[in-house]
């Protein structure tokens, strides 16, 4: 969806006063959603519409994986770091000092000093996306990889691992499901915006009789778009915009026509 596309349906580009953002309130007081909401003079309320769930130990060990079996670990998240290594503590079980770890981010692998001492271990660092890890996974085919992840999770590393021909073995550590929103009366924002399709479930999920109206849905990222046109709803705004790479920036720029 382009900024001159969004003007097209005028019916339903009309004033927005309150916005729900269905991820936690920013810590830092110089987010641009406070900027926004000052600017134009809106109610933005922040609520997590997913929470993280660990696996337990019992259920974990139901998937019959030998973690030790392994030669190195795909960490595509802190989550997957942190329930991992629960995992390893409630086993009592320590990590060879030369296993290998395969970040998706520098952010991710400046993570793991939590729980190693990084400087004496083999790290191996991404970009940004999971793609970013593809020609360091392969310059190591002979390594034995473990993925630690979520019930539900994307499919480039699985995908690109079995046509690679290398190993790989998934280890559901954590489970994305829906917060309790009862408490919540989601028909009156102007707008709520997603950032994954988990989100667009859990609004389904707590409220399976919602009627989209004149609600405005904002989706970041085209899966979260195609949740929410499969889930029978209207995408109003679509992030990121070449002009605005953020959710922030998408919202703005909405507002600015709905509101002049």
């Amino acid at each position: 969806m382009s900024e001159i596309s969004a003007k097209y349906d005028q019916e339903r580009l009309t004033k927005v006063g309150s916005i729900l953002v269905t991820q936690a309130r920013p810590a830092d007081n110089n987010s641009p959603y406070f900027q926004i909401a000052s600017k134009y003079n809106l109610q933005i309320d922040f609520r997590p519409f997913i929470q993280i769930q660990g696996v337990s130990y019992k259920d974990f060990r139901k998937q019959k994986i030998n973690i030790l079996d392994h030669t190195a670990i795909i960490f595509t998240s802190r989550n997957a770091v942190d329930h991992f290594f629960r995992i390893c503590q409630e086993a009592k079980m320590e990590m060879p000092a030369d296993m290998k770890y395969f970040c998706v981010t520098e952010q991710t692998a400046n993570y793991l000093q939590k729980y190693i001492v990084i400087r004496k271990r083999k790290i191996f660092t991404g970009n940004k996306t999971a793609a970013d890890l593809f020609d360091l996974i392969r310059k190591h085919k002979s390594e034995k990889f473990l993925f630690p992840c979520s019930n539900i999770r994307g499919n480039d590393i699985p995908d690109f691992m079995d046509t690679s021909g290398l190993h790989l073995s998934e280890a559901v550590m954590y489970e994305t499901v829906p917060s309790n929103l009862s408490d919540l009366d989601v028909q009156s924002f102007d707008i709520i915006a997603f950032f994954s399709p988990s989100g667009v479930n859990s609004l389904l999920h707590n409220f399976p009789e919602f009627t989209q109206n004149g609600i405005r849905m904002a989706a970041f990222g085209p899966t979260t778009a195609r949740a929410v046109t499969e889930a029978g709803l209207l995408l109003d705004i679509e992030a990121p915009l070449p002009n605005a790479p953020s959710m922030a920036g998408a919202l703005e720029i909405y507002i600015k026509k709905a509101n002049s």
